[in-house]
């Protein structure tokens, strides 16, 4: 340096040190967001108690809403303070859930009560859309009306949420009503409890495995023998798995997906609320088979109902086995994907990692970690006590095994149906869901979920399994099955399930976030540019990070090419669509 742009620097220096100037000068107002000493005081009885770690972000901010019914930016401001954490991270934290109201200082507070009436397909086929408006124009501005994505309660369509009340068959009546009685909690049903479970021999097998009569080899011995898969949707060998995580060095940590956002499927809600011990004893076998001394549930806040009652009855478990914690979701679908979710029990938003590294390798805090969705697990007991031969003697048409089909649409008998794998829709919808509902004639169907894609009637025979419908373009997921009828438009359904996928997108690559936009832009318009749709599809499914993007193009794809006389003027061929 010259000694000219030496003395420069100098003067420089000067001047800032110059009394009234720069860093000397006593500053009117102190630097950063200041903390409101009444919302403070509020923050910290709230907490009480409660550890300030990161990870609790969410579950904080849920007691904040819970508590106010909406999170004020004060609020934020003094829970950034008291989790010495930037008021930044906190705010992006609560934004980016659609179940935190985050106001904002110039914002009106939102109203006192929330009206939520699910958009997604079954309950649009089945009148959502008028629903809505009603209800918008009739309740008034003391109540806020707004959509939502699926809460699980699409054999009940429409459906609709009053607070956290889930209505089924949803009416304008039934929501006044609601409202007017201030009916805004869950209503426990009737379930087994622990006392009722335990005297049906549960918890035998968890005993005898930990008391060493029975090996953990024997346990994956029998997960392989039975071909048990990951029946939250990629269909992952749950033995190779387990195998996968005790390979690697501890210490190991488990987590459980139990946040099935996938519009149709509503399977793990169903086993939760009815036998959730019968999922908490395949859980603790999985903990113990991989060592891992704390087990993390992650409940879609749509559940609240499971959720009351894991807590309940996680409380009821004897001494002994890993520690528990139940965490809640904050509506947000892509957490349902394995890496989007362990984000979020890290108290972030539930943007999803890239991999290679794997959760098994680098999972949880960094941690090995062994990820499955309930329902696998809900099978673990049955599986080792009845044995391998037991699970592979059900199955049709050369499969093998139990699938649990979350069936809605234009049925007669809609719900979870145990049917054995390899069923077809035809054999589904007559035997186990009673023929096509009255006036209804069968058309398409989804066979898994929002992004399985949608087949004619015409291939009613393939059979519903992992690995045979991939060639179609589509496949089986989660086994959510929506039918439709004659009376249904196949190309609004495959808007209607663009639209979820343009909403839930977290935004993190741009193939995702402008590709689905850019795609309901396309199919919003009366004729469908079938190439450039197709072109688009292909770019996202080969650069989007995570599964979101990768299949929201499926449902649109497989239209275009299964349903060609809805686009009398396309050019032959001219789509990819895969």
């Amino acid at each position: 340096m010259s000694k000219h742009e030496i003395a420069v620097d100098v003067a420089k220096v000067r001047k800032f040190d110059h009394p009234g100037r720069g860093r000397n000068r006593a500053r009117s107002v102190p630097k950063g967001r200041q903390v409101d000493l009444h919302a403070q005081a509020e923050i910290r009885g709230l907490l009480g108690d409660a550890p300030r770690r990161r990870d609790l972000l969410i579950e904080h901010l849920h007691k904040i809403q819970d508590t106010f019914g909406q999170i004020s930016a004060a609020h934020l401001a003094a829970l950034a303070e008291e989790m010495k954490l930037a008021f930044a991270e906190v705010f992006e934290t609560a934004t980016f859930y659609a179940h935190f109201d985050v106001v904002k200082e110039d914002d009106r507070d939102v109203p006192a009560l929330t009206v939520r009436v699910c958009d997604s397909l079954t309950c649009a086929m089945l009148g959502a859309e008028p629903l809505l408006l009603a209800l918008q124009a009739e309740l008034g501005s003391d109540v806020r009306v707004v959509r939502a994505p699926c809460v699980g309660l699409c054999d009940h369509a429409p459906a609709a949420e009053v607070g956290h009340n889930f209505l089924k068959r949803a009416t304008v009546a039934s929501v006044r009503s609601a409202v007017a009685h201030q009916d805004t909690h869950p209503h426990v049903p009737d379930y087994i409890d622990y006392d009722t479970y335990r005297a049906d021999g549960g918890y035998v097998t968890l005993e005898r495995l930990r008391a060493g009569e029975l090996s953990v080899e024997a346990i994956l011995k029998v997960l392989d023998d039975g071909a048990l898969r990951g029946l939250g949707g990629a269909g992952f060998p749950t033995g190779r798995k387990w195998r996968s995580v005790r390979g690697e060095p501890g210490p190991r940590l488990m987590a459980v997906n139990a946040d099935e956002g996938e519009p149709g499927t509503f399977k793990d809600q169903y086993y939760l609320n009815r036998d959730p011990h019968r999922f908490l004893e395949g859980m603790l076998i999985g903990a113990h088979v991989v060592e891992a001394a704390e087990v993390y549930v992650y409940v879609r806040d749509e559940y609240p109902i499971a959720r009351q009652i894991l807590a309940n009855e996680i409380a009821k478990l004897p001494a002994g086995g890993p520690r528990i914690h139940l965490r809640r979701g904050a509506g947000a679908y892509l957490c349902g994907e394995e890496s989007s979710l362990m984000e979020s029990i890290e108290g972030k938003r539930g943007l999803p990692r890239h991999k290679p590294p794997f959760p098994f390798q680098v999972g949880l805090f960094g941690r090995p970690t062994l990820i499955n969705n309930v329902e696998t697990l809900f099978w673990v007991r049955d599986l080792v006590e009845r044995g391998a031969d037991w699970w592979k003697s059900h199955g049709r048409n050369g499969r093998f095994g139990l699938r649990s089909f979350s069936v809605s649409g234009r049925v007669k008998d809609p719900g979870v149906k145990l049917a054995p794998a390899g069923v077809t829709i035809r054999e589904l919808i007559e035997e186990f869901c009673g023929g096509m509902a009255e006036g209804h004639r069968f058309t398409a169907y989804l066979p898994g979920g929002a992004s399985g894609g949608i087949l004619p009637a015409s291939m009613n025979d393939i059979p519903l399994d992992f690995g045979t419908l991939e060639q179609y373009g589509c496949f089986i997921g989660s086994a959510a099955v929506i039918v439709l009828s004659d009376q249904d438009d196949v190309r609004a359904a495959a808007l209607n399930l663009m639209r979820f996928f343009e909403d839930e997108s977290c935004g993190q690559c741009t193939p995702c976030r402008a590709g689905t936009e850019k795609a309901r832009m396309l199919m919003e318009q009366g004729t469908w540019d079938t190439a450039l749709l197709g072109e688009l599809s292909q770019c996202m499914r080969d650069a989007s990070i995570c599964g979101l993007g990768q299949a929201a193009s499926n449902p649109l794809t497989s239209v275009i090419r299964f349903f060609p006389d809805l686009f009398p003027q396309s050019q032959p061929g001219a789509a990819k669509t895969g």
